[in-house]
């Protein structure tokens, strides 16, 4: 009687399992996947990640600039919908700080030119308070946290200049802080803060790859010591781009599609080691996208809209692809 009571539960376990695997197959490695399209489509737009949502903030699309607020949930693949920004934002950048939001720079919809401002979103409360602007007005940035500091890198000015500044912000104090510039100037960079142990020793770098200069495309690779506020050449994409699908995991920075002046988007993916200081080439993106929001999330890539780049006026897209390294 008990061998057959013990059978029988070793029979439901295996039932249990085989279920549970059949309700949520593992994902294989170095493969997209497609998640529910964006209710809005929109391309340069402002993500974050906060307590398992990824917030979708602003950017363009055919009606202009949109203030739109959708919010998706990688665990059930839906969307749903916050307060929209006070003064809609696009071409900004954005970044995470203790739960916090902050939309930084950018094309203001009531300015119609690049801003400085700054607007911080609590989903606890659903929203939005005016920050001290970023001393420089610009748009097409780059983004990368370090110790709750935010810093902003590169961008486009007004009167279309690439620009060099690098701007730290501190949420805590509502102040801002000049950094040593780039190596050289540029907008839509890719960003990330890295870290791998190198020499045996755990190295953090914020790496800034690809962007638009005054001559084109660059795969440009620069990395910011944060303790000695300096920059430092690294190996460059092979691919020169812009307005890529970004994001850091780990020791690695993620670059898939973007912008290939003069030749429209592009699905090219590839991935910077810091450790090896070295490019490797992934899986193609499934679509060809350019300025996509990108945000990472439980060490997954997801890029959200974009446009494609064709000169004759964006198509934009609701696109909603997933990489999985």
């Amino acid at each position: 009687m008990q061998r057959a009571f013990t059978f029988a539960v070793l029979l439901f376990a295996i039932a249990s399992t085989s279920n549970a695997a059949a309700q949520a197959p593992a994902v294989r490695h170095n493969t997209w996947t497609s998640g529910t399209p964006l209710p809005v489509p929109v391309q340069f737009t402002q993500t974050g990640v906060i307590n398992g949502l990824i917030y979708v903030v602003g950017g363009f699309n055919s009606n202009g600039i949109v203030g739109n607020n959708q919010i998706y949930n990688p665990a059930t693949n839906t969307w749903s919908s916050g307060a929209p920004m006070p003064d809609p934002t696009g071409y900004g950048t954005s970044a995470v700080v203790k739960n916090i939001l902050y939309v930084i720079g950018g094309t203001s919809q009531s300015a119609n030119q690049e801003t400085g401002a700054v607007w911080a979103y609590d989903p606890t409360t659903d929203t939005w308070t005016e920050k001290s602007p970023m001393p420089t007005a610009r748009g097409g940035t780059g983004t990368a946290v370090e110790k709750n500091i935010i810093y902003v890198i590169g961008g486009n000015g007004n009167d279309e200049s690439r620009l060099t500044n690098v701007e730290a912000y501190n949420p805590a104090k509502d102040k801002w802080t000049e950094k040593a510039p780039l190596l050289i100037g540029r907008s839509e960079p890719s960003v990330g803060l890295l870290k791998a142990s190198i020499g045996g020793k755990v190295v953090q770098t914020i790496v800034a790859a690809d962007g638009f200069t005054p001559s084109g495309d660059t795969g440009d690779t620069d990395g910011y010591d944060v303790s000695t506020n300096t920059w430092t050449s690294l190996t460059p994409d092979p691919l020169t781009r812009n307005e890529a699908c970004t994001g850091a995991i780990g020791g690695n920075l993620y670059v898939a599609a973007g912008s290939e002046y003069g030749s429209g988007s592009s699905t090219e993916n590839d991935v910077y080691n810091l450790a090896t200081n070295g490019w490797t080439t992934l899986a193609s993106s499934p679509q060809s996208v350019s300025d996509p929001g990108s945000a990472v999330y439980k060490n997954t890539l997801y890029c959200f809209g974009g446009g494609n780049n064709t000169g004759g006026g964006d198509t934009v897209y609701n696109y909603v692809q997933i990489y999985h390294p």
